[in-house]
């Protein structure tokens, strides 16, 4: 196929698109940022290893971890949270 890979062609922009893996990643990159901004504004500074475990997380791990947050008074409620949710 012209020294096109199967890689070349699976991680090329067209190829993402369609197949919707660019979107997903993007979900994935504005839902930790969101996570952390909300996060910082409730429990204050975040260590770099909660920044970490946060950035981890599947989108659908930040998705409860974003509604489990309401209820979060501060940053031992974050660290039960990842403890019980976060590798």
């Amino acid at each position: 196929m012209g020294g096109i890979t199967v890689d070349d062609f699976t991680s090329s922009v067209a190829y993402r698109e369609i197949f919707g893996l660019g979107r997903q990643e993007g979900r994935q990159t504005e839902a930790v940022g969101i996570s952390l901004r909300l996060l910082e504004h409730r429990c204050g500074s975040l260590t770099p290893n909660q920044q970490a475990r946060i950035q981890a997380l599947s989108l659908s791990a930040l998705e409860t971890l974003l509604v489990a947050l309401l209820d979060f008074q501060g940053p031992d409620d974050l660290n039960a949270w990842l403890s019980r949710h976060a590798g």
